[in-house]
């Protein structure tokens, strides 16, 4: 894989799985969709006579076919002389995917400590930066741009995440293994990976459902907060973390449930190595385990499914996925966001 840039521009840093052979070429393993590349760009010269650059990635690789082939990708960016432009057209998703690469290889070549303050002062540096662009500023407030509304929460979930969390027993290998994919996941598999999904199912209807070609219909439940005030007892939720789906059933779910989806008569009966939806012919179960198909196909290899009782063995499993909540050794999402206004004004 090559990679090239408008002149003046220069990249100095590859994050991925690869051999770096010159300056701009790769060799890759192989070329999969289980599989993403970070890179770093430096400005080298002044951009001021364009009025956009490119980037262009080509790849050379041998089809399953035994075809060779070059596949080539182009990238055209506007250049703009305002900082309240830069930041509006960032990707927050973007910079997080490749924040968690920057800080994998802080964490090897320096130390654990280091890579998570320098998580924490990518969200101070974007949105001090920011601050100083506002004229009217509310006092106390915490200002962000639109675009990267969100950094503060993902950089929070980074910070408990397995691959960079402290104060938590964590084994070596989960660590390790937790930092290797960081450093080799696509974007979309990264965010979730980061940041699992939590829908509630117990109510689950076709109101804003999709409807595909071969008639089946899949309901759209709303996406929550990953906090406990959101997880009630009457409630069943699935949170897809990308590797498992869990659905964690509440101990006051209603019997109708149980039996309508989960071929069991209550809560107490729900076995608890349950690992799989029973086809039952009712509505209530055809729309979950359509959901469920439709929460696997978005991805290129199946995720197991485990179904955790709010009593069960595993209840912690879920519960550490509380990604808003306080935790013994770090803050919730609201006391990060007082911890980062508080460090802006210093």
């Amino acid at each position: 894989m090559r990679i090239r840039c408008t002149r003046g521009l220069a990249i100095h840093t590859f994050h991925g799985n690869f051999f770096v052979r010159s300056t701009d070429l790769l060799s890759l393993p192989n070329v999969n969709p289980d599989t993403g590349y970070g890179m770093q760009i430096a400005i080298e010269e002044n951009l001021t006579e364009y009025n956009s650059v490119c980037f262009q990635a080509a790849v050379l690789y041998t089809s399953s076919n035994g075809e060779r082939r070059i596949r080539v990708h182009t990238l055209s960016l506007p250049v703009v002389s305002i900082l309240q432009d830069v930041l509006g057209g960032a990707d927050q998703e973007t910079i997080i995917g490749l924040v968690a690469k920057m800080a994998v290889d802080r964490s090897i070549s320096s130390s654990l400590t280091d890579a998570r303050d320098a998580l924490i002062n990518v969200c101070v540096d974007v949105l001090g930066v920011y601050k100083l662009t506002m004229s009217g500023q509310v006092a106390g407030a915490l200002m962000t741009p639109y675009s990267t509304r969100l950094l503060p929460l993902f950089i929070l979930a980074l910070l408990k995440h397995v691959a960079f969390r402290t104060g938590v027993s964590t084994k070596l290998d989960e660590r390790v293994f937790a930092m290797d994919r960081m450093k080799t996941l696509p974007l979309p598999y990264l965010m979730k990976y980061i940041y699992p999904t939590l829908y509630p199912v117990h109510a689950l209807d076709d109101k804003n459902a999709i409807h595909q070609d071969d008639d089946a219909v899949i309901p759209q439940p709303p996406i929550l907060q990953l906090s406990s005030e959101k997880v009630d007892r009457h409630g069943a939720y699935i949170l897809d973390t990308f590797d498992v789906l869990y659905l964690y059933i509440g101990r006051a779910i209603n019997d109708h449930f149980c039996s309508s989806v989960l071929n069991v008569p209550n809560f107490s009966a729900i076995p608890e190595d349950m690992s799989s939806l029973p086809e039952l012919p009712t509505p209530e179960s055809e729309r979950m385990r359509n959901f469920v198909s439709w929460l696997q196909d978005q991805r290129s290899y199946h995720s197991p499914l485990k179904i955790i009782r709010e009593d069960g063995r595993d209840r912690h499993i879920f519960l550490q996925y509380m990604l808003d909540d306080r935790t013994e050794s770090l803050f919730s999402y609201y006391e990060f966001l007082q911890h980062i206004r508080q460090q802006i004004s210093k």
